[in-house]
């Protein structure tokens, strides 16, 4: 991919811009539940609105910067939560109480999370990823899923943060909205609520359905886990991209009109359509009635700490492109590289090679319950079969499995558990990886999985600490996941 970096200046900044235009026209009607008739802004010219779908991103792009994009995970941004992050309210206080219970990411976004690990919390917060990594849907998406499993675990929050995630990325480099549409629902499973919701969408648009119409069979799709959900809500972010017909205005306001999370929503539609067009392209009087400046109202020690504008915070994005997108000597065996020049050329790109279920696949793997640590050497997974709860007469479950990192060798890594005292462990000593390690565990996932049951003699305490430690026959490093479990 060939960039002109004014013009993927322009987008980045479009994005932004377009981010804070839309949540400030709908944060005034967020929650409300009848189609309204929004026709602008309420607020007073040059002073958007505060929003977490922002705000919390200034705290990722701090955490890329401070320890690296290459050691950004669930975990890492999990620790930025509980330094940066204020609200305590739905999956955010959920996936915050967890944490600071000691259950990692992504188990702190499934533990007492029914409500809301299908809700709206991350596919909000993607604008981030997409910027770093500007048509590289698959990194984009990755850093997508890592942060929205934080709170929202495997629950159609994090597939709707992994459709938009991608989307968005693409659309630095393509702008037929269906493609758009296309790619991102290539990345999730097509029985998800989140497709169902898109495909819905979609095809009434195609039958000239009027929106209304389409909004109210949103509505009565997710009409068993109710309002303030990613599925529905996702739906109006497409109803509004496709009837906005190419107009940025028409675009959002047809989303605010379908009422819900209006202020999400919104800003969405705003962001895809900057990162389309670029700030340039945007109306030039809601670009003035906006401004540049970025109000914070979710984040702990924000002043002189974070970005103050869009213009500032686009510049933070580009000054970190040297290292996000990099060409890595894999990326050269593979043809694979960014460059800059006066104008862009997507000629070698095809939409096709920003398609394809690879990652999903790679999810499918784990169970709902699922913690994992990587090493420079490979990546170690422990998958609990139920939720990590335990009594003296109900058992533990689960398996463990080892993913070479780097060169697929063939290695036998040894199992110990470090377990509270009464408690003990039935299972294998030892977990083998292969030359061969996916077609392995595809078959019959013998010689890479370790089977495992704990039990305890005596009554748990409330929230008990475990440590896995894999180490290698022929290796110094170990590999150590600590284990939350909740007795009963």
């Amino acid at each position: 991919m060939i960039f002109s970096k004014a013009r993927l200046r322009d987008k980045i900044l479009g994005g932004w811009i377009g981010k804070n235009i839309g949540g400030t026209i709908g944060t005034p009607y967020e929650g409300m539940q009848d189609i309204l008739d929004v026709k602008g802004f309420t607020n007073e010219k040059g002073a958007p609105l505060p929003n977490d779908d922002l705000d919390l991103q200034l705290a990722w792009l701090r955490c890329v910067d401070e320890v690296g994009p290459e050691h950004v995970n669930a975990k890492t941004l999990g620790e930025y939560w509980l330094s940066f992050v204020k609200p305590h309210w739905n999956e955010y206080g959920v996936c915050k109480s967890n944490m600071r219970s000691g259950f990692l990411p992504p188990i702190s976004g499934e533990l007492f999370n029914s409500q809301w690990q299908h809700s709206n919390g991350a596919w909000i917060r993607t604008e981030i990823w997409a910027s770093l990594y500007p048509g590289h849907v698959e990194k984009a998406i990755r850093y997508a899923f890592e942060d929205a499993s934080v709170d929202h675990g495997f629950g159609e929050g994090t597939y709707a943060a992994i459709f938009v995630a991608a989307l968005e990325s693409a659309a630095f480099v393509f702008t037929d909205l269906e493609l758009l549409i296309r790619i991102g629902l290539s990345k999730i499973p097509e029985d998800s609520r989140i497709s169902k919701a898109v495909r819905l969408v979609c095809d009434e648009y195609k039958k000239g359905t009027d929106w209304k119409t389409v909004r109210n069979m949103l509505v009565e799709q997710s009409e068993d886990i109710g309002w303030f959900q990613a599925p529905a809500n996702i739906g109006y972010v497409i109803l509004g991209l496709l009837y906005g017909e190419g107009d940025f205005k028409k675009s959002i306001l047809y989303a605010v009109n379908c009422g819900d999370d209006t202020d999400c929503t919104a800003a969405t539609v705003g962001a895809i359509f900057g990162m389309m067009r670029g700030a340039s392209q945007l109306p030039e009087d809601w670009k003035e009635h906006i401004g540049d400046k970025i109000v914070t109202g979710s984040l702990l020690f924000g002043h002189g700490r974070f970005p103050q504008s869009c213009t500032e915070l686009t510049d933070c994005i580009m000054n970190l492109h040297g290292t996000t997108l990099r060409t890595s000597i894999q990326d050269l065996y593979k043809g694979l590289k960014v460059d800059y020049k006066d104008e862009d050329d997507f000629s070698s790109v095809t939409p096709e090679s920003m398609m394809g279920t690879k990652f999903i696949d790679t999810l499918k793997r784990r169970t709902r319950y699922s913690l994992s640590e990587k090493t420079a050497l490979a990546e170690a997974f422990v998958n609990f079969d139920t939720a990590p709860v335990i009594s003296m007469e109900k058992p533990l479950t689960g398996y463990i499995f080892v993913m070479p990192h780097t060169v697929p060798e063939c290695r036998i890594w040894r199992i110990r558990w470090i377990l509270p005292e009464g408690w003990s462990i039935q299972g294998r000593s030892a977990v083998a990886t292969n030359n061969r390690h996916w077609i392995a565990y595809e078959t019959n996932g013998e010689d890479c999985t370790a089977k495992f049951t704990i039990t305890c003699s005596q009554k748990p305490e409330p929230i008990n600490h475990l440590i896995l430690d894999l180490s290698a026959t022929d290796r110094p490093t170990h590999i150590m996941i600590p284990v939350a479990v909740l007795g009963e």
